[in-house]
């Protein structure tokens, strides 16, 4: 069985910037795998490419462009927001906090303080990853068919997944 729509993955990974030399970011256990249905939407779309027809044992080594994973940093998602906005967090207001917030639509956002004045505090709604080009190196641990269940609601259940 080889990785391909619709099966469940499990691997372990490290992720670093830019290549195998770059800076560490984060990495994932063997006792503890990420988990995901491929093609499913909830992996960067390159991140699955890279991936497609490896089998359990194989491993990978490979880098994303910014633009292909995150994107590149957005200007406009650095923003001026009135401090008084703050009045029930005023204990959060410190740069590199990470604040949630709500946007116009109602959507829950994650903003990092980048600046504090008297009147404003200027937030950064850039993902984390944005304008960084991301190298992965990992191992396939785990493969199997998805569910009827898991391909109804686009995720995987039991260990690893989600649960209803």
């Amino acid at each position: 069985m080889t990785i391909s729509q619709n099966k469940v993955v499990a691997l372990t990974y490290e992720l670093k910037l830019n290549d195998a030399n770059g800076e560490f970011v984060e990495k994932t256990e063997a006792g503890n795998p990420l988990v995901f249905l491929y093609g499913a939407g909830q992996m960067i779309p390159d991140f699955e490419k890279n991936i497609s027809g490896l089998t359990v044992g194989d491993t990978f080594a490979f880098g994303i462009t910014a633009e292909n994973a995150y994107g590149p940093l957005d200007e406009e998602a650095v923003v001026p927001i009135p401090r008084e906005v703050f009045a029930e967090a005023e204990d959060m207001l410190q740069v590199g906090q990470i604040i949630p917030m709500r946007n116009d639509q109602g959507h829950m956002l994650q903003g990092l303080v980048v600046e504090v004045s008297d009147n404003q505090v200027t937030m950064d709604f850039n993902h984390p990853m944005a304008g960084k080009n991301l190298y992965f190196t990992g191992e396939i641990e785990e493969l199997r068919d998805a569910t009827a269940e898991e391909l109804d609601h686009g995720h995987v259940h039991g260990p690893g997944g989600h649960h209803h």
